[in-house]
């Protein structure tokens, strides 16, 4: 949904958090939900449990025979659920298709890159403004991204061109 403000542009632009007008009912100290769980459909939930165990500084806490839950220390899950070696990750089609993950500090970062870099064929690194991003594969061979410092700390100005060309 687009504010009124907004107008009709080729492009991607930049978000101007500070000046967008608060949404109806909204008071000041309005932050509206957070993300609190993702789930990602994987070939193998114990491979990846481990992966991203591993990866993300996450615990198991539930296992059954297709599913998992890893749970952060902050309490953010995520749910991993098999759906077998043969399912397909449709690029192309609606719905969610990314998670970047940010990195606690730039030895977590740091961390993230040697996980990668063991544990996936492909990993690649670039620099943006002000952030870096390192994209790596889960055992599924679905993309993985860890970024720092993470949005809270450089505002991100612009859209990586990867991921809407």
């Amino acid at each position: 949904m687009a504010y009124p403000h907004e107008a009709a542009s080729s492009g991607p632009q930049p978000a101007h958090p500070a000046s967008d007008p608060e949404p109806t009912g909204s008071g000041p100290d309005a932050r509206g939900p957070r993300l609190a769980s993702v789930v990602v459909f994987v070939h193998d939930h114990d491979a990846s449990a481990d992966f991203y165990g591993e990866l993300l500084n996450m615990k198991v806490t539930v296992r059954t025979a297709t599913a998992a839950l890893l749970v952060s220390r902050n309490g953010f899950q995520v749910y991993l659920r098999a759906v077998g070696s043969h399912a397909i990750h449709p690029t192309g089609h609606v719905g969610a298709h990314y998670v970047i993950w940010t990195a606690d500090g730039p030895d977590d970062f740091q961390r993230c890159e040697r996980v990668l870099r063991a544990r996936s064929d492909r990993v690649d690194t670039r620099e943006a403004e002000g952030f870096t991003l390192i994209e790596g594969r889960d055992p599924s061979g679905l993309p993985v991204l860890v970024a720092y410092p993470g949005p809270d700390e450089v505002a991100r100005l612009e859209i990586i061109s990867r991921y809407y060309v």
